[in-house]
């Protein structure tokens, strides 16, 4: 039972380690990059509804989408 706890632990940890090392890849000059490129956001259920940002529809609630 304690090589199963110790097993869990060392694998947990190692799982940290990799999410650590994908957040020091990204650079804010991507994150910008995609920014950018999606200029305009639309309710599905209501296209009329049109934001530079996401964000929520303001007549139903839903989540804005990436117009394409």
């Amino acid at each position: 039972m304690k090589r199963i706890v110790y097993l869990l632990i060392v694998v947990a940890f190692i799982g940290c380690k990799g999410n650590e090392n994908k957040k020091a890849e990204s650079t804010p000059a991507d994150s910008t990059k995609t920014q950018k490129v999606a200029s305009e956001y639309t309710c599905p259920m209501h296209p009329e509804i049109i934001s530079d940002k996401p964000g929520q529809c303001p007549k139903c609630g839903m989540d804005l989408e990436i117009k394409t």
